[in-house]
């Protein structure tokens, strides 16, 4: 399959099905609306089911359903509908329950805008919902990552047995690229020998649940989590370092914000001045690696978000005080432009100077 041009929420859904997702349960929000619109359309096509839920609350319940049966099953909405679905999100994770769940930003708090925004990342890589819990977190910044980050989703989702957040924003659901889509690759997955699929004469019985009202037999539970994202962070940290080598000062951004960054710091070294990226891809296991190769050498950091300011309390933890971290961001829907992040960078080497 050649370069066909796509629609970046429509890349999503594509994406879902080339990775063998049969499964849809959502509700319409913008900007992500097409991402569901395209589900129904094409998973009748591939012998798969989409249902518009009644609700956000309804969908993730469906998710919870059909993620028990063993299939590969995802959702999708914008900032607030996120927040709808954290009860379900937690009963995913409580259960151990593979799914993928996307994320299309837009500005808050409330209802907002609809314009792009950053500002759900404490959401996505705290726990958004009740309980000690965490889930593998994607930041693709382009449409073909975000077909290979979506094979990546579903078999991190059924290697490790999580829901797996797809983290990206207003501008990634509605710009268009072309992409290609690779031929599946077979891996080795674990057997879903767990699945709620009938006894078929075996007498097992299987259930899935999240209730556990013994405190030791939870906390046992709650230890056992705790392990599987201790390997998670060992196996599956993602990142891009980009100009970094020669560096004085290092912009950290992600998905579309690090595009745009990347054409501030060509800007910069046209002025001289050695400016370069850490992209981090996976938001959770957040990459302390590329800060630990990075710190001893540059003068400072300078962190981009379409927010007040989140992602920087991890950047600030990776660099622990060894060099100042600096924080510029947008809100509200505002995206910002490579000229004003090169103005910041500009006042701040200035400074250092």
């Amino acid at each position: 399959m050649g370069k066909v041009l796509m629609k970046g929420n429509e890349v999503i859904a594509e994406a879902a099905v080339q990775a063998d997702c049969k499964y849809f349960f959502g509700y319409p929000i913008t900007p992500q609306s097409e991402l569901v619109a395209y589900m129904a359309r094409r998973l009748p096509e591939v012998g798969g089911l989409f249902l518009q839920a009644e609700s956000e609350v309804a969908a993730i319940n469906m998710v919870y359903g059909a993620a028990s049966a063993g299939v590969r099953v995802m959702t999708s909405s914008s900032s607030p509908g996120i927040s709808l679905k954290q009860e379900g999100i937690s009963y995913l994770v409580g259960a151990e329950l593979p799914a993928v769940i996307v994320n299309v930003m837009r500005g808050g708090p409330g209802l907002g805008s609809i314009q792009p925004g950053q500002a759900d990342y404490f959401q996505a890589t705290k726990g958004g919902g009740h309980g000690d819990y965490r889930i593998p977190v994607l930041a693709p910044s382009s449409l073909q990552e975000i077909v290979d980050l979506m094979q990546a989703a579903f078999d991190m989702a059924d290697r490790y047995r999580t829901p797996v957040l797809l983290l990206g924003d207003g501008m990634l659901g509605q710009m268009m690229e072309p992409v290609e889509f690779p031929e599946k690759q077979d891996l080795d997955l674990p057997a879903k020998d767990w699945a709620t699929t009938g006894t078929r004469g075996d007498g097992e019985r299987k259930i899935t649940n999240s209730l556990r009202l013994d405190p030791a037999d939870l906390e046992v539970h709650n230890n056992h989590l705790q392990q599987k994202y201790a390997t998670i962070t060992k196996n599956e940290v993602r990142y891009e370092m980009y100009l970094t080598d020669d560096a004085d000062y290092i912009f950290v951004a992600y998905g579309t914000v690090a595009r745009i960054v990347k054409s501030a710091i060509q800007k910069a070294r046209e002025k001289g001045i050695k400016a370069g990226l850490i992209r981090p891809i996976t938001l959770w296991p957040f990459p302390e690696l590329p800060f630990l190769e990075t710190r001893d050498r540059v003068k400072a950091y300078l962190t981009v978000e379409m927010s007040a300011g989140q992602m920087v309390e991890d950047v600030r933890l990776a660099v622990n005080g060894r060099k100042p971290v600096h924080f510029y961001g947008r809100t509200g829907g505002m995206v910002p432009d490579s000229d004003e992040i090169l103005a910041q960078l500009t006042q701040l080497a200035g400074g250092e100077q």
